[in-house]
């Protein structure tokens, strides 16, 4: 390029970033305010056209039109480029072609018309200016007609049309390749940004390291969203390297400061930002040669044959000396998914953890990844327990912090949104939060992905509805855009919609017929848990929550109904991701030979992880009828109480059936007893209490029973309660089975009435009568 060029470029981004501030300086001064100076300059500008004699019927519209043109180029600066091109053509053309054409001709005004159009066509040109476009196009326009118009009118006007409908197509084809191009460019940056940081590059290794102060590096770590507790411990790990350094100069011996860590917790977090800062405050102090970070997974280390994963170790391992080395998903070097030891992650553990002793003082090694899986990674191996003594534990975010991480991302993208859509995205992001989802989710990764998704919504919205949008329209997030984005994000997660407030869930509860002690003790176990929730939120000790119950009581006193109830009210709280529940049986745990079991009820409870696992009849699965005792039955229950503690925080576990065998079942282990500690007793139900069941069951099909048969309802729970028999035949199922057994009877009766000629109304059709209850009890006793 030229200096003569670079000297215009240069003075075109300047010209356009004065403007630019101009802009933006307008755009501060309140709209009200903005009107009052424009009546004010237009007031004075018709007081100094009084006062120098001006024609004031003419300096009227003339002032108001320039006030109209400065307030379009600060709204929409190109229009009001193209509206000046505009403007001009009709100036020269209006004169040119009135003395070209015969007076009246039609084609004087087609020719003046023509800039309307092709302004119009250019603005819906995207990537190329707009009034460039427009000068472009009526330009060749004019030069081909003026000549024309001496031999044929008519040839003349179709030229003018042609050249600019030719131009507006080249300047179309123009706008297509440079946006291929932008995007070209725009993806190329992305693959520079995604490997930010990495030293890899021969520009990186041959440039001399930028110089870092400590508090420049310690500037950037507290510059970050949330993250205290990880904060607080890389500034204990920043003041014991200070201390270690002063300690030397006055002659002391130190100890080496650490140089290993383990970063644990969900996705996205942060671990690899904190990495970034952790390798400059280390590069600060002098402790790094340089403050680069070389990423790696499994995948950058292990080899395709046994000997090749050492060496690729090694080249890995040599590529980062000097700064830090950073594996994702550590734990993914140790898989053992299928049984077999796996000989090339180890060969990549043992070889990291040689150089990890051998290169300590110009290597810094980061193993991250989840808390659980990194905690076995860890144990797999004594050596990686010893050398990676420190762990950097990282928390999820708050929904305060996600909308925090929310508006940086934004305000990156030059994006921004209204206060009223920040308080619901606090409040979706609460909701996922409450549910124990934004883990899963991958917090500030979400967060990424929801800011993405809304500008993709928002460009949808403001480009369906047609026109000019505004800068303000381009920029700004609505809640409608907020809110599609979310629900399109969340819809993978089963039942997310479905999960109920508290208050809905236990009004469920209230419904229910009977149980009044059950009751009174689910709004217990829902108000303990309530109180802790407040109590962890405002940073108080919280004892232990129970999460596995017992339900014990005889057959159909509504033990699956409560446990789907409880599962309701736990997500509700955020205690569990969703309401679902997962019936099971003693054939849904146990397999057919030993070690089988382990496997199957592992599977079982895997599908009931954030919700409830019901187990009915939990009793058998200790079954004292086998010689020698139940060998499948105890491993189900090992397993069971194994998962119930590694995964309280996700799961709840309902062991449910008649209290005696219960009481059996929960002395044969003392883990059962100890895990299972919270009871709840399930009485039979009274015959008022059935008499409602059977009523509610009516309403729910549109079905009532007559005077008569309310009565008869009464006798028989009253008998059947006083003989003993009714949780033989099974409480509230007895009354299920007594409603159908009585209206299929009154079905049966109108049917045949019917074949005998006769007619029923809407009241016979849905009331069920004395005599069929009598012959429903009748049916179901056996007579």
């Amino acid at each position: 390029m030229r200096e003569s060029d670079r000297a215009q470029a240069a003075g075109r981004a300047a010209a356009r970033d004065l403007f630019e501030k101009v802009r933006q300086r307008y755009y501060q001064i309140p709209p009200a305010v903005r009107r009052v100076l424009y009546v004010v300059v237009l007031v004075a500008a018709m007081g100094v056209g009084a006062a120098l004699g001006w024609d004031l019927l003419g300096t009227f519209p003339l002032v108001l039109l320039a006030l109209a043109f400065v307030a379009l180029t600060m709204r929409f600066p190109r229009a009001a480029a193209t509206a000046l091109v505009v403007a001009g053509w009709v100036v020269l053309a209006l004169p040119l072609f009135s003395g070209l054409f015969p007076p009246g001709s039609g084609s004087v005004h087609l020719m003046v018309g023509l800039a309307l159009p092709v302004a119009a066509a250019a603005h819906l040109i995207r990537w190329v200016t707009p009034w460039v476009t427009t000068l472009v196009a009526l330009a060749p326009a004019g030069l081909l007609a003026v000549p024309l118009s001496f031999a044929s009118e008519n040839v003349s006007v179709w030229v003018a049309y042609a050249a600019a409908l030719a131009v507006l197509t080249q300047r179309f084809v123009l706008a297509r390749r440079t946006r291929a191009e932008r995007a070209a460019a725009e993806e190329q940056q992305v693959r520079v940004r995604v490997r930010e940081g990495r030293p890899e590059s021969a520009q990186d290794r041959s440039a001399a390291p930028p110089q870092i102060s400590v508090e420049e590096a310690l500037g950037e770590l507290e510059s970050m969203v949330g993250l205290a507790p990880v904060k607080e411990q890389v500034r204990s790990i920043a003041a014991s390297i200070e201390a270690s350094r002063l300690r030397a100069e006055a002659g002391y011996t130190t100890d080496r400061p650490t140089r290993h860590f383990v970063f644990a917790g969900p996705p996205g977090t942060g671990k690899t930002s904190v990495a970034r800062a952790l390798a400059k405050i280390f590069y600060a102090f002098g402790l790094l040669e340089t403050p680069y970070v070389v990423e790696a997974q499994r995948a950058d280390l292990v080899g395709e044959f046994l000997g090749a994963t050492a060496i690729k170790t090694n080249e890995l391992v040599d590529r980062a000396l000097g700064g830090v080395l950073f594996i994702d998903e550590a734990y993914g070097l140790v898989n053992s998914s299928d049984g077999q030891p796996d000989r090339f992650g180890a060969e990549a553990v043992q070889t990291l953890l040689k150089r990890a002793e051998d290169d300590r003082d110009r290597l810094i090694i980061i193993l991250a990844g989840y808390e659980q899986e990194m905690g076995s990674f860890l144990s797999s191996n004594p050596g990686l327990a010893s050398r990676f003594a420190t762990r950097v534990r990282f928390p999820g975010y708050s929904p305060a912090e996600l909308v925090e991480v929310t508006e940086l991302l934004q305000k990156r993208r030059g994006d921004t949104m209204g206060d009223d859509t920040k308080r619901v995205l606090l409040g979706l992001f609460d909701d996922v939060h409450r549910r124990g989802l934004i883990d899963e989710l991958g917090n500030a990764r979400f967060a990424r992905s929801l800011v993405e998704a809304a500008a993709q919504a928002r460009d949808v919205r403001v480009v369906g509805a047609g026109g000019t949008p505004t800068t303000h329209d381009l920029v700004t997030t609505t809640t409608p855009d907020v809110t599609k984005a979310f629900e399109e994000l969340t819809a993978r997660f089963r039942g997310y919609v479905a999960t109920p407030t508290l208050e809905e869930a236990l009004a469920d509860l209230d419904r229910m017929a009977g149980l009044e002690p059950v009751k009174r003790q689910v709004h217990a176990i829902a108000a303990q848990l309530q109180v802790a929730r407040m109590r962890q939120e405002r940073g108080l000790p919280t004892p232990p929550q129970m999460r596995h119950f017992v339900f014990a009581g005889p057959p159909g006193t509504g033990k699956t109904t409560v446990a789907r109830v409880l599962g309701r009210v736990f997500a509700a709280l955020g205690l569990l991701a969703r309401p679902d529940v997962v019936e099971a049986h003693r054939a849904d745990l146990v397999g057919q030979h030993l070690g089988a079991t382990a496997i199957k009820t592992n599977e079982l409870v895997d599908r009931a992880l954030g919700g409830v696992l019901f187990i009915d009849e939990a009793y058998s699965l200790v079954n004292p009828g086998y010689q020698g005792g139940d060998a499948f039955g105890a491993e189900a229950v090992q397993t069971l109480l194994k998962r119930a503690e590694d995964d309280r925080d996700r799961l709840v576990i309902v062991l449910a059936g008649y209290q005696r065998e219960m009481d059996s079942f929960l002395a044969t282990n003392p883990g059962l007893a100890s895990r299972f500690n919270q009871r709840v007793a399930f009485p039979s139900y009274s015959p008022s209490e059935l008499s409602e069941i059977a009523v509610l069951l009516a309403e729910r099909s549109g079905d009532s029973f007559d005077e008569e048969a309310l009565r008869r309802l009464d006798e028989v729970f009253a008998w059947v309660c006083e003989e003993r028999l009714i949780d033989g035949l099974g409480n509230g199922r007895f009354a299920r089975s007594l409603f159908e057994r009585a209206a299929m009877r009154r079905d049966v009766r109108l049917a045949a009435h019917a074949a005998r000629g006769g007619s029923a109304s809407s009241a016979d059709l849905t009331t069920i009568t004395s005599e069929d209850v009598r012959t429903a009890v009748d049916e179901l006793s056996g007579r």
